[in-house]
């Protein structure tokens, strides 16, 4: 059996097992680890961007790099109610690479880094033939704000706090080097975590989680650590016209890209409906006691089977 056999998240089921130490509160299954420590709750997540797989020179600034590299971790810790603290930055880097591409990286996560109030504190460097850059970013939550994937209840509405598709949307403009579309391009190149809206509605969500691999499969996370199921409403999932342009030029489908395409960086949360009226977003659809997972169309309910990104296919 090869990873390629079972992908990343049947790898990840492999080699998970129940923390041991009773101060882990949360391990792997959310967008970040929960430590419980004298002083309050301790949020760590970390995440790497590979040259050629999550940016690539010809597209990205070096600037541009290192801003995607902490805001979507940034994203992960704000997915969970918590605020963000320390990075560390570890780098794997070609020895031919110029000292000022690597300046330029790091002024584009101290951009970022600065907008939040983080600071970078350590890290480590070693040479690889492609740019490959592993963040590491420490925050701190109250329990009352903690916001996981588990807590989802039969009957709650689920929401998006934006519009979807955008992250799949430059992909696909930059690979088939289409001119024009330049705020899908700009979206695809400067995402940003949505830090603000999280820590506004961490007390009022049942559960939370960021979109980084699609809608679809980030609401299939939440129903599999909620052991719930979910109905998902086609004509309700928010696509601006620009991305809905964008597939057009294509001849391909933007509720693809929304559902399936990944890197929108948006939040998809499960509310109570008497806490609606403290939440901002989009309804899209509603948590159920059974376990399918179902996309309604005009009237009509399908499975839905089809993942969304995974590494290893």
């Amino acid at each position: 059996m090869k990873v390629k056999d079972i992908g990343e998240f049947g790898l990840i089921n492999r080699i998970t097992k129940k923390p041991k130490d009773k101060d882990i509160l949360v391990g792997i299954g959310d967008d970040a680890a929960v430590i419980k420590t004298k002083k309050g709750l301790q949020v760590l997540t970390t995440d790497s961007l590979v040259e050629g797989d999550h940016f690539r020179r010809e597209w990205f600034s070096p600037f541009q790099i290192g801003m995607k590299a902490v805001e979507i971790n940034i994203s992960d810790i704000a997915s969970m109610g918590a605020i963000p603290k320390y990075v560390l930055v570890s780098f794997a880097l070609p020895n031919d690479l110029e000292v000022d591409f690597v300046e330029n990286i790091y002024k584009g996560m101290w951009k970022s880094c600065d907008k939040y109030n983080i600071e970078i504190i350590g890290g480590n460097m070693t040479h690889s033939e492609k740019i490959v850059i592993s963040i590491t970013l420490i925050g701190e939550v109250d329990n009352k704000n903690l916001a996981l994937r588990s807590g989802a209840k039969p009957g709650d509405l689920i929401f998006v706090s934006g519009h979807l598709g955008n992250g799949r949307a430059g992909l696909r403009i930059f690979q088939e080097e289409i001119k024009g579309f330049e705020n899908v391009k700009k979206g695809y190149l400067e995402p940003k975590a949505q830090l603000k809206t999280a820590l506004k509605l961490s007390q009022y969500v049942n559960s939370m989680i960021d979109i980084s691999d699609g809608l679809a499969p980030e609401i299939r996370h939440i129903c599999n650590e909620s052991k719930c199921g979910a109905i998902i409403y086609k004509d309700k999932i928010p696509i601006s016209e620009e991305v809905r342009g964008a597939a057009k030029r294509l001849n391909e489908d933007p509720y693809d890209y929304a559902l399936f395409g990944g890197e929108d960086f948006e939040l998809v949360y499960t509310v109570s409906k008497k806490n609606i009226e403290n939440i901002n977003g989009f309804l899209v659809g509603e948590i159920t006691r059974k376990n399918d997972f179902l996309l309604s169309n005009k009237g009509k309910e399908k499975k839905l089977t089809k993942n969304g990104y995974d590494h290893f296919f």
